[in-house]
C-alpha cells in the first residue's frame, strides 16, 4: 500500500500581515507505515468490547486528557485534583483551577455533540462557541471568551520562546484573523474533497490554527479540541482526546515541532510539515495502543469479578475471602499485607478468630490465584500479571506470612 498525498497549497494576501500559505507539505512514503499502524490500531480498538466498557473508560480518557491539556497550558491541579473538580457541580466551583478543569468539560461535551452530526463542519462560529467554553470566567487583561485577539498598535503577541525554537509572531489584527480562519476551514473542506485522510488533515488543523494563533488566551487548548472533534467526526473514538495527554508527557517536542515546521516552510524546504504529522502519528498510536490495553485490562477484572462471585456462590470460598478480595478490587490496585490487617473492617471479620485462620484464608486464595503477592507483600487481583523478576534475597511470595 502506498499512501498518495496529492500537493494542495492555499496563499493567502492579508491586509496588514502579508501572505500566509497552508500547504501539505508531507510525503506519503516517508509516513506510510505509522500512517498504516495507526489505522490498524484504529480498527484493532474498534473491534474490542467498547460497549461494555464505554461508560469507565471515558471518565478516564476524559480526566487524563483534561489533566494533560490544562498541564501544558500551566494548570497546577494534579491528576486527581482534576478529577475531583468535573464531580463538582458547576454552580458550586471554588477557584480559577477547578473553573479551568469543569471549562474543558464543557467543550469536550460541545465537540462530541458536534461530531456526532453527520452533517457537521468546522465553521468560525464553532472556533467561537469552543474558545467561549475553555475561558468562561477565567481573568485575563485582554481576553473575552469567543472574541477574535485584536491586538492595538502598542501591543504585539509572540508566540514560543528561544528554549523551544524561537519566538513568532502570529498575525496582530482581527480582520486578519478571520480572514485566515476562513482560509483554513476553506483549505480543510478542499482536502476532504481530495480525500486527503482525515490522519493528515486533523494534524494539520491543529498546527495552522496555532500559527494563526486567534485569540488572547486559550489558543492551545482550542486547537487540540479541533483536532479531536475532527477525528470524532470521522469515527475516532477516545483516542482523539487521550491524545492531549501524550502532548503533555512529550511537551518539549510538541512546542519545538512548530517552530521547527514554521521554519522549514519559510526556508523553502521540502515536506516542511512532516515532523509535526509524524509526531501526531506516533502519539494516536500510542494512545489507541494503550486504550486497547486498558479495555483488555477493565473487561479482565470484570469477569475476574464474576469468578469470584461464583465461588463464593458455589462456596468454593467463605464469605471472609470474599470480602477481602471485593476490597482488594476496590482498591483500585494492591493492598500491603499490613494495611489489610489494620483495616476496620478486616478485624471485625476476624475478631474471633486467630492468627493461623487469617494465614490460612489468604494462603487458599492465593492457591486459588484470587489473589497474588509480590515482592514488597502487597496483594493484588488475581487477574493482574506481576512482574516475575525479583530482586535478590527477596522472598518468593510462596506464601503470605502471618504478621
Amino acid at each position: 500500500m502506498t499512501l498518495l498525498l496529492k500537493e494542495h497549497i492555499a496563499r493567502i494576501e492579508m491586509d496588514r500581515f502579508g501572505p500566509f500559505t497552508f500547504q501539505l507539505g508531507c510525503q506519503g512514503t516517508e509516513i506510510e507505515t505509522l500512517f498504516i499502524r495507526v489505522n490498524d490500531a484504529h480498527q484493532r480498538f474498534r473491534s474490542s468490547p467498547l460497549s461494555q466498557v464505554s461508560s469507565q473508560l471515558e471518565k478516564e480518557v476524559v480526566v487524563s486528557s483534561i489533566f494533560g491539556t490544562n498541564s501544558i497550558e500551566g494548570g497546577a491541579l494534579s491528576e486527581e485534583e482534576t478529577q475531583q473538580a468535573l464531580e463538582i457541580p458547576p454552580s458550586q466551583v471554588q477557584n480559577i483551577e477547578q473553573r479551568r478543569a469543569a471549562n474543558l468539560k464543557t467543550a469536550y461535551d460541545l465537540s462530541r455533540q458536534a461530531a456526532s452530526d453527520p452533517e457537521w463542519q468546522l465553521d468560525i462560529n464553532f472556533i467561537q462557541q469552543i474558545h467561549a467554553a475553555i475561558t468562561d470566567q477565567i481573568p485575563h487583561d485582554r481576553n473575552q471568551p469567543g472574541i477574535l485577539r485584536d491586538n492595538p498598535k502598542s501591543v504585539a503577541t509572540h508566540v514560543g520562546d528561544t528554549a523551544h525554537g524561537g519566538r513568532y509572531k502570529p498575525p496582530q489584527y482581527s480582520a486578519d484573523i478571520k480572514t485566515l480562519l476562513q482560509a483554513l476551514i476553506n483549505w480543510q473542506q478542499d482536502l476532504k474533497t481530495q480525500q486527503a485522510p482525515v490522519l493528515i488533515r486533523a494534524s494539520l488543523l491543529h498546527y495552522y490554527y496555532e500559527l494563526i494563533h486567534p485569540f488572547w488566551d486559550g489558543n492551545g487548548r482550542v486547537g487540540r479540541v479541533l483536532e479531536a472533534t475532527l477525528l470524532q467526526s470521522e469515527g475516532f473514538q477516545y483516542a482523539p482526546f487521550a491524545l492531549a495527554r501524550y502532548y503533555f508527557d512529550h511537551i518539549d517536542q510538541y512546542f519545538t515541532l512548530f517552530n521547527h515546521c514554521r521554519k522549514q516552510a519559510a526556508n523553502k524546504q521540502p515536506y516542511p510539515n512532516n515532523a509535526f504529522i509524524e509526531f501526531f502519528l506516533q502519539g494516536l498510536l500510542l494512545s489507541l495502543n494503550n486504550l486497547h490495553d486498558r479495555v483488555n485490562a477493565i473487561i479482565s477484572f470484570l469477569l475476574f469479578e464474576t469468578e469470584t462471585k461464583r465461588r463464593h456462590d458455589q462456596k468454593q470460598i467463605n464469605t471472609r475471602q470474599y470480602a477481602i478480595v471485593s476490597q482488594i478490587l476496590s482498591a483500585g490496585g494492591s493492598v500491603s499485607v499490613t494495611e489489610l490487617r489494620r483495616a476496620v473492617w478486616y478485624q471485625a471479620l476476624y475478631d474471633k478468630l486467630t492468627d493461623k485462620t487469617k494465614q490460612r484464608d489468604l494462603n487458599s486464595l492465593r492457591d486459588q490465584q484470587l489473589v497474588k503477592i509480590d515482592h514488597q507483600n502487597r496483594l493484588w487481583p488475581g487477574c493482574v500479571e506481576l512482574d516475575k523478576s525479583k530482586p535478590k534475597g527477596k522472598p518468593d511470595g510462596t506464601h503470605i506470612k502471618a504478621e
